[in-house]
């Protein structure tokens, strides 16, 4: 590894080359930044990114005619950009992302890469994100890495020789965090029904939010936990102190916690780093239902924008628009379902902020539908936990507008009984 400045590093990235950005709090924002300054030399960039924080100025419609921006999950920093245009989204299971890479199915020349700075036996660390980065990594021509002292060390799939990294720039930034607000009444029942049906010695999967943070918050009683999952946030920190989740049951990696992402506080980024008992590994292992299923009672628990009385789950669009990505859900969702004693649970509030009902009729026009109605097992909503697994259609609506907000039951029930005849 050759260590150079920014401007040095960008200056190797070729019109028509495809670039790989590292993921979520891992994105490289300064020589993103750089190469995008370039603009006016460049030509045909294509960037291909999972969700990632901070700015992505290559996205800007000034810049058009210089980069392309193709994501696998969509974050804030792009959504406007879908809407115009200036970007475009790669529905793709999240299992499946390392394959793109490791099969040439999509070419990466270049790798911008976040990394700690190497140990006295030459080893950087991905850090917070291995997910489908490692494969990027493996597989592009050239790997360019901002070596950061703030990049925790993590232990897995990230750990990465300092030859295989062509060039290396060295900042001090500190990480993008994210921290969990204070959790309403409403997200602490949601947190207590999915709560209510996690077993002693299951294997969890959640993600990042207050929902998730409720239902960790509700688990504080439980024992002998164990931990699975594509991401880990604050959330997870007091049940791993607290022994609630010591891994002890799990089949495959016990005694320790597995992940593909962090994403959260400094406190976060503390905890794991040079932490054993976390394994950050490939988000195509993690992620692979035939691994998730080797686990007892997985019991994994995933949002939604909204569910139709069939069981249709909508997580990634609110009807054409495009808000986030089919991601890890259907892994853990079928995942789950194959476990011994899983439970694969979509949790989400009954209405919008509006005051609109998140259990509808029908999807909106548009809408993609991340999690099939045969996929589908337990609805959660404020007001109770819906059962669908081997109902009819009609047993479904029924038990869906039993869980929806209480405003919207009526016009619910007529509109399922224009659909079914009878309820």
């Amino acid at each position: 590894m050759k260590l150079i400045s920014i401007q040095e590093a960008v200056g190797f990235v070729k019109s028509g080359d495809h670039v790989f950005v590292h993921t979520a709090a891992a994105a490289p924002v300064q020589l993103v930044t750089a190469l995008t300054e370039r603009h006016r030399e460049l030509s045909d960039i294509t960037f291909y990114h999972m969700h990632t924080e901070g700015p992505a100025p290559y996205v800007n419609p000034e810049y058009s005619s210089s980069f392309r921006t193709k994501a696998f999950f969509v974050g804030s920093n792009i959504r406007k950009a879908l809407e115009t245009g200036e970007a475009d989204y790669v529905p793709v299971f999240l299992s499946e992302i390392p394959k793109l890479f490791n099969k040439g199915i999509i070419k990466l020349n270049v790798a911008f890469m976040h990394v700690s700075p190497p140990d006295r036996h030459g080893y950087c660390s991905l850090g917070v994100s291995v997910d489908g980065s490692r494969a990027a990594l493996n597989n592009a021509d050239l790997v360019i890495a901002q070596i950061n002292p703030n990049m925790p060390r993590t232990h897995g799939d990230g750990i990465v020789h300092k030859s295989r990294i062509h060039y290396g720039v060295e900042v001090n930034d500190p990480l993008p965090e994210h921290f969990p607000s204070e959790l309403t009444e409403l997200e602490l029942k949601i947190g207590r029904h999915c709560a209510e049906l996690v077993d002693n010695g299951a294997t969890l999967q959640m993600g990042i939010g207050s929902i998730p943070d409720a239902v960790l918050a509700s688990l504080i009683h439980h024992k002998d936990l164990g931990v699975h999952t594509e991401m880990f946030s604050d959330g997870l920190i007091h049940l791993l102190e607290s022994g609630v989740v010591n891994n002890s049951k799990k089949t495959i990696h016990p005694n320790r916690t597995v992940a593909s992402f962090l994403f959260g506080t400094r406190k976060l980024y503390d905890y794991v780093d040079d932490n054993p008992n976390l394994a950050m590994l490939d988000c195509g292992y993690v992620n692979d239902s035939k691994v998730i299923r080797r686990n007892p009672k997985v019991t994994a628990i995933n949002s939604a924008i909204e569910v139709d009385l069939t069981g249709q789950v909508c997580a990634d669009s609110i009807g054409i628009r495009q808000y986030s990505g089919v991601g890890g859900q259907m892994d853990f969702i079928r995942g789950a379902s194959l476990s011994e004693g899983g439970k694969p649970v979509i949790a989400l509030p009954s209405t919008t902020r509006r005051g609109l009902s998140r259990i509808v009729s029908y999807l909106k026009p548009g809408a993609g539908v991340v999690t099939t109605r045969a996929h589908v097992h337990y609805v959660v909503t404020e007001y109770g936990v819906a059962d669908l697994y081997g109902k009819s259609l009609r047993e479904r609506a029924k038990a869906l507008i039993g869980i929806s907000h209480p405003d919207h039951q009526e016009i619910l029930e007529k509109e399922a009984f224009e659909r079914f005849k009878k309820l």
